[in-house]
């Protein structure tokens, strides 16, 4: 069956279609950064699937019953009813997004030296954990470059158990981000984490989830495994197996903004209600509004339809199929949020030390004002992987004919991709360079 959008549109947004020309200009002038680009100057906008969602008319009505009480809003009790049923957890703090899970994490679990163990982090917990002077280290599965493995965003099990055995003193916790975003929005297999939860428990060290697309994951899970189970009872299981449980709800939670921590371990509670405190606001709103706390109780139910997580996971695939089709490489199999495309097997004359996925970035919005992000060398440094171009879909918001449109700019790149050149940075933040970064062209030659 042909590709079908399931949603009818009641509003829309007019696209602002520029010339290569005045792109060119304003790349300079953003120090060729797309993160210092404006929005109304982008074609199609790929840079995240973070807040950028389009929210339903259910959302949208019951954010009209919004209570703005400081506490005990009517509001946070049906957004802690939501949350509670969709991770099964007992206790939940709301927080504003969920780098600010993260940084009460880091706070309570983290001290200068520590090492923190996750399958991939990514950008924001990665620069927190160094702020605070810790060591993050990414131990992904070794299948992450086999195509026909179904769940390259494991953590490597025996890697884990070595670092666990040899530098148990040093290691303050265990993340498992899930979905991989890092690595290709990979899904985490329930076996995989099950064992790695109860390795890591066997040392005593706290083992916490990055949920923030979970559902997502549930759903890759399902197709994969083939199991007679629903979303909801997915993510149950995958929630049983960790001490705390965090997300951001700007992304499955179908929001703009929005976040929460939750546990089942009391002993942990106040620390982390603490903190919320001091940092987000009082426990009964954590930095949201009664309208964010609306529209997230209700993207946490609707998440969990099947319709929905088909949809947005057939718009992944469409994408992927048709670049792969092409010619160009991509991740395989395909994730639940965003196509990776392998920038250095795509552009084999830039080096990564060059900043080759920055340069394919730089392409994208030159060419067709499609702004994507960098997952390499600018964002990691000597960290990095592999040097990847995120193409991360927002929900609900693009058809199948912008992603086509997508693909059309990557054919003209490919055909003439020789003539790319690789950067270099003029200045940036050293925690966040990818976000900060100024760079410019490098010289042929030199």
């Amino acid at each position: 069956m042909k590709s079908f959008d399931i949603y009818k549109y009641k509003v829309v947004e007019k696209i602002n279609i520029l010339s290569i020309e005045e792109r060119e200009k304003i790349l300079e002038k953003a120090g060729y950064n797309l993160f210092n680009i404006s929005s109304k100057n982008v074609t199609i906008d790929l840079l995240t699937d973070s807040g950028t969602n389009a929210i339903s008319d259910l959302q949208l009505s019951m954010m009209m019953l919004f209570d703005e009480s400081y506490a005990g809003s009517s509001s946070f009790e049906r957004f802690l009813e939501s949350a509670q049923n969709f991770c099964n957890k007992k206790y939940i703090i709301p927080v504003h997004q969920g780098r600010a899970a993260e940084k009460i994490i880091a706070d309570i679990f983290c001290k200068e030296g520590n090492y923190v163990l996750s399958n991939t982090h990514f950008d924001t917990g990665f620069a927190i954990y160094r702020y605070k002077g810790a060591i993050p280290i990414n131990i992904p599965t070794p299948e992450i470059d086999d195509d026909s493995f179904c769940f390259k965003g494991n953590i490597d099990l025996s890697r884990l158990e070595y670092l666990l055995t040899n530098e148990c003193n040093r290691i303050s916790h265990v993340v498992m981000t899930i979905t991989n975003n890092a690595l290709g929005g990979q899904p985490v297999d329930i076996e995989n984490l099950k064992q790695a939860y109860l390795l890591v428990k066997r040392y005593d060290k706290p083992f916490i989830i990055d949920g923030c697309r979970i559902a997502e994951n549930a759903m890759l899970y399902k197709k994969a495994k083939n199991v007679n189970l629903n979303i909801r009872e997915i993510i149950h299981s995958y929630t049983s197996y960790c001490d705390i449980f965090y997300m951001s709800t700007k992304k499955d939670g179908i929001a703009h903004m929005g976040g929460f921590l939750a546990t089942d371990e009391e002993k942990w509670v106040s620390k982390i209600r603490q903190l919320a405190i001091i940092f987000e606001g009082f426990p009964s709103y954590g930095g949201l509004s009664g309208k964010d706390m609306e529209i997230i109780a209700r993207g946490l139910n609707e998440v969990l339809s099947e319709d929905y997580l088909n949809d947005r996971i057939n718009q992944v695939s469409f994408l992927g199929s048709l670049l792969h089709k092409e010619g160009i490489p991509v991740i395989k199999p395909f994730g639940g949020h965003a196509i990776f495309v392998d920038a250095q097997k795509f552009i084999e004359h830039i080096t990564p030390d060059d900043l080759v996925g920055q340069s394919l970035v730089v392409e994208l919005y030159r060419l067709g004002g499609i702004r994507a992000v960098e997952v390499g060398n600018l964002m990691y440094g000597k960290d990095a992987i592999k040097n990847l171009v995120r193409l991360a879909i927002p929900r609900r918001v693009y058809t199948y004919s912008h992603l086509e449109y997508v693909c059309e700019i990557f054919k003209e790149i490919k055909n003439n991709k020789k003539n790319l050149t690789g950067f270099e940075v003029v200045s940036s933040d050293p925690l966040v360079p990818h976000f900060t970064a100024v760079l410019r062209p490098k010289k042929v030659g030199g």
